[in-house]
């Protein structure tokens, strides 16, 4: 049950250093763009540090279509929460129907046929 679920935690850490590596810099437009690509690297650092290993633990439990999928997915949520509470930037139901199409995709990815 651990191996299940230690992938999908350390993918969700990943994705949130993922998400302040590519868009925290979003708020500090007035930040000179080659400071900002230096400090997103070295964010980007600690992103690898846990999505490395979460791919190497989780693919022994999923494949790697599955894998990729609950990132995508893990990538959605964290991105909503941050783009609202962060960015201040409002969620809107088109993005919704956007997201609930991507669960029907997860669906068809991890049923067994």
């Amino acid at each position: 049950m651990f191996r299940h679920f230690m992938p999908i935690i350390l993918l969700t850490i990943s994705n949130i250093f993922m998400t302040f590596a590519w868009y925290g810099h979003l708020k500090h437009k007035s930040a000179a763009l080659w400071m900002v690509i230096l400090i997103s690297w070295g964010i980007a650092f600690f992103e690898y540090c846990f999505q490395v290993p979460a791919n190497r633990i989780g693919h022994g439990v999923y494949n790697a279509a599955q894998l990729k999928t609950i990132q995508e997915v893990i990538t959605l949520i964290v991105f909503s929460i941050f783009s609202v509470f962060y960015l201040k930037e409002q969620f809107k139901w088109n993005y919704l129907v956007g997201f609930l199409f991507i669960i029907l995709a997860v669906f068809f990815i991890f049923k067994k046929w």
